[in-house]
């Protein structure tokens, strides 16, 4: 998800759903230390819950970076081993990482001792040749036992060779048996499901079988799809939902505050484009934002007039 859940991203989400626990873009740990820390590490409170999620394989910059995390207040730290790019793959992080589970429950028990805040790690079932059930446990039990205790399974192993991270997304079959079958084997931990859920229903239907489900593309798309996720997944009351004008009207005073910041609007609305999705008036929101937005004196105005383009429902 790099690039795309970014703050803007993120606080356009929160507006839909207050419950939903939010992650941002994997930030590599080299990046942390040496490089714009304030940049990386900068969210709204009003974002939270909210879990930072790292890039990196040396437990000791693992851990000074879990450090910086808790101190920016965020609710969670997790480590991706997961992502199958050659750029993350070059630095010995992501989902090469599957092959190295000691060195991964080093780098656990290296953050979990740094921080208060819970340690997760997102990962996927396997990579290339290697991904029986055997290997998966391996690595679940080595680190588990270094102190995590929150897994988040992408339901697919990943090709290091010869996919892009695309088709990572897409070739390597769904094994959501595997994964359930890891929440009955490892009933103490906490298991999430990632990977090919497209609604909240098929959201819940995972929910008879695992503790969470990561909803990450979908969502990008279509945004509104959160809006009965407070109600249906956490069992909170919402007798106030907002309607998608309503939520770009919430977001307003935010843009302006973003741009006096000086965040480009294009940089923004291009997270809005999904919210409309389906909707009277869909093309001519994305349209008239997809035209405008980028002019030197687009602005509040700009958003406002697309609103205007889109029927209410």
């Amino acid at each position: 998800m790099l690039d795309w859940t970014d703050r803007d991203f993120r606080y356009l989400l929160r507006l839909i759903s207050k419950h939903a626990l939010l992650y941002t873009e994997m930030v590599t740990t080299g990046a942390l230390i040496h490089g714009d820390r304030q940049r990386f590490l900068a969210h709204d409170a009003a974002e939270y819950p909210l879990a930072l999620q790292l890039g990196g394989s040396d437990p000791a910059a693992l851990a000074e970076c879990a450090r910086m995390g808790e101190d920016a207040g965020y609710s969670e730290i997790n480590l991706n081993v997961g992502c199958p790019s050659d750029r993350v793959q070059s630095g010995s992080f992501g989902a090469c990482l599957m092959a190295e589970p000691n060195l991964v429950a080093e780098g656990v028990e290296a953050m979990t001792n740094a921080v208060t805040i819970p340690v997760t790690v997102k990962t996927r079932l396997g990579i290339d040749e290697h991904d029986s059930y055997e290997f998966l446990t391996h690595f679940v039990d080595a680190v588990s036992a270094a102190g995590c205790n929150i897994f988040i399974l992408h339901a697919r192993k990943a090709w290091l060779k010869g996919l892009s991270p695309k088709e990572n997304r897409d070739v390597p079959p769904l094994d959501y048996e595997r994964v359930y079958q890891i929440k009955k084997d490892y009933p103490h931990l906490h298991i999430d499901i990632n990977g090919g859920i497209n609604s909240l229903v098929e959201a819940q239907q995972h929910l008879q079988y695992v503790d969470g489900a990561m909803l990450g593309r979908a969502i990008y798309h279509d945004p509104y799809l959160l809006i009965d996720a407070d109600e249906r997944i956490f069992l909170q009351a919402a007798s106030d939902k907002p309607s998608r004008h309503d939520v770009i009207e919430a977001m307003l005073p935010y843009i302006e505050q973003r741009m006096k910041q000086g965040r480009p609007l294009k940089s923004i609305t291009r997270h809005l484009l999904g919210l409309f999705q389906g909707q009277p008036g869909a093309r001519r929101w994305r349209r008239h934002l997809s035209e405008n937005a980028h002019l030197g004196d687009a602005g509040i105005l700009t958003v406002q007039q697309a609103l205007s383009l889109v029927d209410k429902v």
